[in-house]
């Protein structure tokens, strides 16, 4: 099986994102994970995980709030944070190297929520002028949304638990841990629903 025929083209990128609060346009991207994935005698499976930490834009605002949830002290220099322009110009570097290996010709963000990841990823490109994004400019694949149909609920922890699928709870809201329970999620979801492309004409 190949990505470009198994999801028309486009390679699924899963990705996490933990910022300083809900408002993309003043709040600040603070990590970003994602997990590729991979073929393996046919069974999708959760690859290499790629983290970012991110600094504060310049004038941003922080929610106290969503720090303590996430636990991310933004003043440390273990984190080793760049700017977001440097991060994303490198994640989508990342992105256009596996769709090229892939002979994919777009990328499509899979995401817990997704619409709140692509919705911070597309303020972020427009507030840094940042013109090639590889991902598709509206189409998303939501693990919630295919929670929910799955397995009858929308909270990852509760469907993870459900598939099978180990999630510490103490671990959860690390970008990188999210990105790789979703990811866990999505190839289980896919898995269990293959399709025959050889019977489909275009």
């Amino acid at each position: 099986m190949m990505f470009k025929d198994r999801f028309r083209g486009y390679l699924p990128v899963v990705l996490d994102i933990e910022t300083g609060g809900f408002d993309a346009q003043s709040n600040p991207l603070l990590e970003l994970a994602c997990t590729f994935l991979e073929w393996e005698q046919g069974v999708l499976q959760p690859g290499a995980t790629c983290l970012w930490n991110v600094l504060p834009f310049a004038g941003s605002v922080i929610d106290p709030a969503s720090l303590k949830v996430t636990g991310i002290d933004v003043t440390s220099p273990d984190r080793n944070a760049q700017d977001e322009k440097v991060v994303l110009v490198s994640f989508f570097k990342e992105v256009r190297a596996r769709m090229k290996l892939a002979g994919c010709h777009r990328a499509v963000i899979v995401a817990h929520n997704a619409a709140f990841d692509a919705g911070f990823i597309s303020v972020v490109c427009a507030r840094q002028a940042i013109k090639r994004n590889p991902f598709h400019p509206f189409t998303t694949v939501d693990t919630a949304a295919l929670g929910a149909v799955a397995y009858g609920h929308t909270v990852l922890q509760e469907l993870c638990r459900r598939a099978g699928i180990a999630f510490d709870q103490s671990r959860a809201h690390s970008a990188a841990y999210d990105a790789e329970r979703t990811a866990e999620l999505f190839c289980t979801i896919v898995n269990a629903w293959p399709i025959n492309t050889t019977t489909w004409t275009e």
